[in-house]
């Protein structure tokens, strides 16, 4: 999982949701961190059984003016599609949205989306640098 993916898929499926809840989204920006990313060598690295967790805060504004917040954990991010995890939605002080999954996880998987980062690139040992990637996606309603 990495946090741009996550960042973008939720940003993607949030806007939908929340549109589908009767909510007129001006525009809506996330960013992710996934939790454990740039462990260094002499703390454990997850195992392939690990679930990896991303911490996703998304701000937003209505048509109206309204703040958006659509925020929490992301467990599982799916080809662009969809993310699984729980996420509570709101607008100004009113819970709109409480979702263990936004997007349709279902769909076949498209050869676009967000290409992961390769691994193990630039070799050498030592300790890693932490990495937060921020994504920030504007839409406008009725296209650009």
């Amino acid at each position: 999982m990495n946090s741009a993916s996550v960042a973008l898929t939720t940003d993607r499926a949030g806007t939908g949701a929340l549109e589908g809840k009767g909510v007129d989204v001006r525009w809506l920006n996330c960013t992710a961190e996934v939790e454990g990313v740039g462990a260094t060598p002499s703390s454990p690295s997850p195992s392939a059984s690990a679930r990896q967790v991303a911490q996703v805060d998304c701000r937003g504004r209505t048509v109206g003016g309204k703040d958006i917040t659509l925020a929490g954990k992301v467990t599982k991010e799916v080809n662009g599609l969809c993310v699984r995890g729980d996420l509570t939605g709101r607008v100004g002080d009113r819970t709109v949205l409480q979702a263990d999954g936004l997007g349709d996880c279902d769909a076949a998987p498209s050869t676009g989306g967000v290409p992961s980062p390769t691994k193990g690139a630039g070799g050498g040992g030592g300790a890693r640098p932490t990495v937060t990637v921020t994504v920030t996606v504007i839409e406008y309603p009725g296209g650009k």
